[in-house]
């Protein structure tokens, strides 16, 4: 599953962000799908480990035993800050919030909400992630600060049509 969910990003990102050989290239990509890979098959161990341990110890599955192992499992095996470990926390994150938002309503905690707070909150997430980049660039993850140089400042420079198409900062004169 990793290496279905990371080849493809990693293949892309590389291309568009990346200066190196075409076998530089490639060693980072195929990295990048190990790391990513590793790291799921040995959290996915670690996790259904400790839920086995925790069923059998106590006889019976509860809720807490997934939170308890799985609070192991990200430590051991996504505790070290890189950029693939930090990319999928940021990815569960932010299906986290989204998660517990409509818990809140399920549970009656927070009432439901008149009209859709989606609008509301893209333009929140929207106006916050570019006063970041405009004003506190280097708090931002490089490859989100790598794809919003791309959009925002190196689209002010064009050549041609390739642009587009293809990275836009040129190394040879044309």
């Amino acid at each position: 599953y990793g290496a279905k969910i990371r080849a493809p990003h990693a293949l892309v990102m590389t291309f568009l962000f990346k200066s190196g050989s075409l076998r530089e290239k490639l060693k980072a990509i195929a990295q990048a799908t190990y790391a990513h890979s590793r790291n799921l098959a040995y959290f996915v161990f670690t996790y259904k480990g400790l839920m086995a341990v925790q069923s059998r110890l106590q006889g019976k599955k509860i809720p807490f035993h997934a939170f308890l192992a799985a609070c192991i499992g990200g430590w051991l095996v996504f505790g070290e800050n890189n950029p693939i470990n930090s990319q999928i926390i940021m990815y569960l994150l932010s299906r986290i919030l989204f998660g517990l938002s409509r818990l809140a309503v399920e549970k009656g905690y927070i009432p439901q909400p008149k009209q859709d707070p989606f609008p509301l909150v893209a333009a929140l997430v929207w106006g916050t992630v570019l006063w970041l980049f405009e004003y506190h660039r280097q708090t931002l993850q490089p490859s989100l600060q790598s794809s919003m140089t791309y959009l925002y400042e190196d689209s002010e420079v064009w050549h041609d049509l390739s642009d587009f198409l293809l990275y836009n900062k040129r190394t040879d004169s044309k």
